[in-house]
């Protein structure tokens, strides 16, 4: 499987993760904080599956251009999945024809520019040869992380979570070599911060790892880049096998 962490900076696209978004094989993503910003909208329209986290404007900001640029009436629509409170915070807050138009009703020549999928937690969607599992996780907002799987390997996508549960339970039942993405937002000295805000600290990332089934690889995303440096140094403490800090516009074969 071939996953691309987004850049999301222009001038150092590798260390500053200012928003999320991964491309899966090419044609599949996960979230659209910068995926509407980056290539041409030929380019971009070969992506016909986005996979949604939850509403933050960090995962979800490019999506109105992105939905625009890869938009083809000769062609079928961009498939967008996610769980119903995201979905209804984006008819609300952005395509409510005053932030953006409403894209979920507008149809050019009869030719929607989304078809909308509404996932059920915990029941698996099988697209582009890949079969992707949505698993609530513990955020401020309902968030969801995504287990995909090709057959031959396993890629976690942890969102922005505080401590959880439910999804390293699941994973445990998904072909090796597994990897995850996993977030280290704030360090540890502003847990408080974490806690509430549902993200993860160097010492919750490590208890976050010690409850999952073997990872290959663990890939650290979402380092608040005020504290990178500081996350860099706390992460690469914990002796955590296979641990890196993602690093975007990098593709991964995992």
């Amino acid at each position: 499987m071939q996953v691309r962490l987004l850049g999301s900076s222009p001038d150092e696209p590798r260390e500053r993760q200012y928003a999320s978004s991964y491309l899966i094989n090419g044609c599949v993503a996960v979230d659209a904080g910068t995926l509407g910003f980056v290539g041409s909208p030929a380019g971009q329209a070969k992506v016909r599956h986005i996979f949604l986290t939850h509403s933050h404007m960090d995962h979800i900001g490019s999506l109105p251009v992105f939905l625009e640029n890869a938009w083809d009436p000769a062609e079928p629509a961009v498939v967008l999945h996610a769980m119903p409170e995201t979905l209804d915070a984006l008819r609300r807050h952005v395509f409510n024809n005053v932030v953006w138009p409403d894209f979920f009703s507008l149809a050019p020549e009869g030719r929607p520019f989304v078809v909308v999928d509404e996932l059920v937690p915990e029941r698996a969607v099988v697209v582009e040869g890949l079969r992707v599992l949505p698993v609530p996780v513990n955020h401020v907002v309902a968030t969801t992380g995504y287990i995909v799987t090709d057959g031959a390997s396993t890629v976690v996508f942890g969102a922005d979570s505080g401590p959880t549960e439910r999804i390293w339970e699941f994973a445990q039942d998904f072909p090796e070599p597994r990897s995850v993405f996993l977030e280290c937002t704030f360090p540890d000295a502003m847990e408080g911060l974490a806690r509430v805000s549902g993200h993860l600290t160097p010492s919750l990332f490590a208890a976050e790892v010690r409850k999952m089934p073997r990872m290959e690889r663990v890939l650290a995303m979402h380092l608040k880049h005020r504290y990178r440096a500081e996350l860099e140094r706390a992460l690469g403490a914990l002796g955590i096998a296979g641990l890196e800090v993602a690093a975007g516009e990098q593709e991964y074969a995992l």
